[in-house]
């Protein structure tokens, strides 16, 4: 994965993160060299919340198959929340 300085942001703007994401899809932006952000198109953004969101589908489905799950009412739900440490 490529690496931008921080001072090239500075000087160049946009267009030294557009230059980058051309041939990648993520680059990381070095402050005082060490790696500090990750930029990205938001096409590829959106792909990985998909995928977190498929994840978090499929645990959803696999507590819901082995029983991990608690069916209450509203006012139940709220008493046990508040309980909690």
């Amino acid at each position: 994965m490529l690496a931008i300085t921080a001072n090239d942001v500075k000087t160049k703007g946009i267009s030294i993160i557009e230059e980058s994401l051309n041939n990648q899809d993520e680059a990381i932006i070095t402050v005082r060299g060490k790696p500090r952000y990750v930029v990205m198109t938001i096409e590829h953004y959106d792909h990985l919340r998909d995928c977190e969101l498929e994840v978090a589908l499929q645990k959803a489905k696999r507590d819901l198959v082995n029983g991990n799950f608690v069916q209450e009412s509203a006012a139940d739900h709220v008493s046990r929340v508040l309980a909690l440490p």
